[in-house]
């Protein structure tokens, strides 16, 4: 039989209501009685019940999460981060995916608020004004996105275009192309905007811009025949996903990697070294990107008075693989061209 809140009062000698502000209000409770109560109910393996505590303080113990797509290895990665530091935390994780829709992150948001202490909104693609109405009503904490005055964990995308930017200038490409992806994606604008600085500071260096593709291995396929025409002898894809789709389809074009076209993504996903060739590719810590997510949420939700500050101490890391190497004339670029 398991032990309740009357069993923990009587072995106590408070009542019931003393010890559930003992346990659910602590500062409503004089330090000796609050010791005994905590003590008793730790020597009889009490564990209060979450819905009946929820009642008492107005919280659920329960945060959410909301992604664009749980395929993409991407959020799967951050969304781990989020459930095993809210795990440590004595916090559940209510999940949604909005399948790349910006008007299901605000129906989502929503919906979920009623429900949770707090939201962590991961790589929204609505625009800012949605956000900024959504943060009005509840506690709202953003992942890979800046917005206004909304504490975000923000991901520095001009470290990581400079370094990969930097390698490849280092093997000789001096024209370089870039698969984009969504338009309304907040990392694309950020990642074509760092890719135009880093290559404004160099003369002899020229960007192509091939435009906007969905965020997927087709998407990578639809561009490579741009990659090809485009003259360019380096590509920097939207992320890995993309620049699968474009190993894939410049194989069967022909189009030797690295020896015709080197080729760079950006995530780092787990699967990056196992392509064939393996893929180069500029790393983002996406689970503590997650972890740093619950933690700015969770000071939030206990001190709502005080917003936790935009934490942005989160460092890429190029890892150099078979994509990239190298330029050279290629004859075969010249004959598919």
């Amino acid at each position: 039989m398991s032990v309740t809140a009357r069993d923990v009062a009587r072995v106590a000698g408070v009542s019931i209501s003393t010890v559930s502000r003992a346990l659910a209000k602590p500062d409503d409770v004089a330090p000796a009685t609050r010791a005994r109560v905590l003590e008793t109910a730790r020597g009889m393996g009490y564990l209060p019940n979450p819905a009946a505590r929820g009642l008492i303080t107005g919280q659920t113990s329960t945060i959410g999460l909301i992604v664009p797509d749980l395929e993409n290895p991407f959020f799967a990665a951050v969304t781990k981060g989020v459930q095993s530091r809210a795990r440590a935390a004595g916090y559940h994780v209510v999940v949604a995916d909005s399948d790349e829709d910006p008007s299901q992150e605000e129906d989502l948001a929503r919906t979920m608020a009623k429900r949770v202490d707090g939201i962590v909104l991961c790589s929204p693609r609505a625009p800012d004004s949605v956000i900024a109405q959504v943060a009005l009503e509840c506690k709202l904490i953003l992942v890979n996105r800046s917005c206004g005055d909304i504490p975000a964990v923000a991901i520095d995308n001009l470290t990581g275009i400079r370094q990969a930017m930097g390698h490849l200038v280092a093997l000789g490409h001096r024209k370089i192309a870039y698969v984009g992806g969504p338009a309304t994606s907040w990392s694309n604008t950020a990642r074509l905007a760092s890719l135009q600085v880093v290559a404004a500071e160099d003369p002899d260096l020229e960007l192509v811009d091939l435009g906007s593709f969905q965020p997927y291995v087709s998407g990578g396929i639809a561009a490579a025949d741009l990659v090809i025409v485009s003259g360019a002898t380096a590509v920097v894809a939207y992320n890995d996903l993309v620049a699968f789709g474009l190993l894939d389809r410049l194989r069967h074009r022909g189009v030797s990697v690295p020896d015709d076209i080197s080729v760079v993504g950006i995530d780092n996903i787990r699967m990056s070294e196992l392509t064939f060739p393996s893929l180069t590719s500029v790393g983002i810590p996406l689970v503590n990107c997650g972890r740093a997510g619950v933690d700015l949420l969770l000071d939030f939700v206990r001190d709502p008075s005080t917003p936790p500050k935009h934490h942005h101490d989160l460092s890429f890391r190029l890892v150099v693989r078979e994509s990239t190497g190298p330029v050279r004339t290629s004859a075969a670029l010249q004959a598919t061209a």
